[in-house]
């Protein structure tokens, strides 16, 4: 449910979760994994983004993770940029989720974080935390830079660090990234989509897809609210696995 829940958060603002609100603090208490200062502090965020205005939170979450490419939440861009290799990652990513026995139904790129986590909270419990892992160095690289920028969006990114239980350092990406210059202003988003992406090791990079960033297009648009659906295609007559409501 955790997995959900961060999926959610991360996604584009709605405000189907404002009815769940009591339940997703619930959950975050209930996380073993979590210590209580930090519990405090992600139920916080919850508490503060379900009660804000709708619209005013939309316009944050578009000035963060619409405007360059350093926030991205398409895994692969932080890898690949727009090069051919990226492509292909997709493919294989895609495998990955047929070899799973899940299919998507509705088109959607399938390195976004929030259908990322989507599948992987379909996984076996024991496997959540590989999955988190594989791409901890790009999770990583999205909380210190939405640290550095003191947004507490980190905090969600942290949450799925923890969860991974994976052994990155945000201290140490901070200190990587410290001379790193912002493209979010209106003179470097043309020059940075030009650049290439920076890249950080692990098998996220080395295998072009976890196991061997974020700009929602319009088809990844949740304002209609359309499900997402995954479907068991190992099973006779399959049935669908809707995790496009709200939990």
């Amino acid at each position: 449910m955790i997995l959900k829940i961060l999926s959610r958060l991360i996604d584009y603002p709605n405000g189907a979760l404002n009815a769940h609100q009591e339940e997703l603090l619930a959950e975050v208490a209930a996380q073993e994994g979590f210590d209580n200062e930090f519990k405090t502090a992600l139920s916080a965020f919850i508490e503060r983004r379900l009660t804000m205005d709708l619209l005013d939170w939309q316009a944050e979450y578009d000035g963060l993770f619409e405007r360059g490419r350093s926030l991205s939440l398409l895994l692969f861009e932080h890898v690949h940029g727009e090069s051919r290799d990226r492509g292909q990652a997709m493919v294989e990513l895609m495998e990955q989720y047929k070899a799973a026995g899940l299919n998507i139904s509705v088109r959607e790129l399938p390195d976004y974080i929030p259908l990322y986590l989507e599948f992987v909270a379909t996984q076996p419990v024991q496997e959540q935390a590989h999955w988190l892992a594989d791409v901890a160095h790009i999770l990583a690289l999205l909380a210190a830079r939405l640290k550095k920028r003191d947004n507490d969006y980190h905090l969600v990114f942290l949450a799925l660090l923890k969860l991974a239980q994976a052994d990155v350092s945000i201290d140490d990406v901070l200190a990587q990234i410290d001379n790193e210059k912002r493209d979010d202003s209106r003179e470097a988003i043309d020059k940075v989509w030009e650049e290439e992406a920076v890249s950080f090791g692990g098998d996220a990079v080395n295998g072009g897809c976890p196991t061997n960033q974020h700009k929602p297009s319009s088809l990844q648009d949740r304002s209609s609210e359309l499900p997402i659906n995954f479907v068991d295609a190992a099973a006779s007559g399959a049935q669908s696995k809707s995790v496009g409501s709200p939990l």
